[in-house]
């Protein structure tokens, strides 16, 4: 299959929805593209309390909304992995249909990072998990183990208290990185332990499930029991697609003007996949709308 259409949208977050409604909306023949469900990252949010004039949401049904609006004024949404994406504005699905567009938003946000340590790949799905939202609910009145400090963490192992008998948290360092709003979440939550100065080191199974931890706490090595574990130390751009463009930094971020335009013409990017500070749902919507903006008006000036 091969296809033309006026914006090209890769991504269906936040990023990607926004911008599917402001270059629909504008009259563009828009076609949104993503490998998942739409959504992105919100899917995996349990408790959104920081988007302006929605005190209180479940990710899912954010995404849900999103979703609705973006298609209401004709954007397509269009089910594939992208495997590359080249100068002239050309689309290659992994399926080899390729798409032609005036101009292309990349908005594939990032994918959690992992620990790096033996055994992990094997048990991604059996007792490994890097969505508390998904999979909380298996982990049923067992202990479970949740690695990282960061705002995600703290709020994903809230959420995990909700089902689990125990939630050990493993903090690396003397500090938990994440925000003090969100670790008032620690008070008072007896099923929670943290512990300080403790890194990961080896995962633990038998007959194909997880059943602990080997750690390093404070150099003595020892297994923590757990039948699930939830790594939450970063993310990682989903930038694979781009190699042939020389618009990454040395992280494999997307660099980009104030217009979220990259140095080639008409090859614009929103979200978490751009080299920035914030990376929240509000930033994403902002980037999605200030790049189908641009594209439109450069579109419409028959500048692509």
């Amino acid at each position: 299959m091969n296809k033309e259409v006026d914006l090209a949208i890769i991504g269906a977050g936040p990023a990607g929805m926004s911008a599917a409604i402001y270059g629909s909306r504008a009259g563009l023949n828009t076609v949104m593209i993503d490998s998942g469900a739409p959504g992105g990252k919100l899917l995996k949010t349990y408790h959104i309390a920081n988007y302006p004039g929605v005190p209180e949401v479940n990710g899912a049904d954010l995404a849900a909304s999103m979703f609705e609006q973006s298609t209401a004024f004709g954007a397509e949404y269009m089910y594939g992995k992208v495997v590359e994406v080249n100068a002239q504005k050309e689309i290659t699905l992994e399926d080899g249909s390729q798409i032609s567009a005036k101009a292309v938003i990349l908005a594939m946000g990032t994918q959690e990072a992992m620990m790096g340590i033996p055994n992990e790949k094997a048990n991604i799905g059996h007792g490994v998990s890097f969505c508390a939202v998904c999979d909380g609910a298996f982990f049923r009145d067992m202990p479970v183990i949740v690695v990282g400090s960061n705002n995600a963490a703290i709020e994903e192992a809230n959420f995990l208290t909700m089902f689990a008998s125990k939630v050990t948290i493993l903090v690396e360092g003397l500090e938990i990185q994440a925000d003090p709003s969100v670790q008032k979440y620690l008070e008072n939550q007896p099923k929670i332990e943290v512990l300080h100065e403790t890194k990961p080191l080896e995962v633990c199974s038998e007959k194909g499930r997880v059943t602990g931890l080997i750690v390093d706490e404070k150099g003595q090595k020892k297994t923590l029991e757990a039948k699930g574990i939830f790594p939450y130390q970063g993310q990682n751009p989903m930038s694979s697609a781009l190699k042939s463009l020389d618009i990454l930094d040395s992280r494999g971020y997307v660099l980009v003007d104030e217009n979220r335009m990259t140095k080639v013409a008409g090859i614009y990017a929103a979200g978490d996949i751009i080299a920035k500070d914030l990376r929240q749902i509000v930033t994403a919507t902002s980037d999605g709308a200030i790049a189908a903006q641009h594209a439109n008006k450069m579109i419409k000036m028959k500048k692509y």
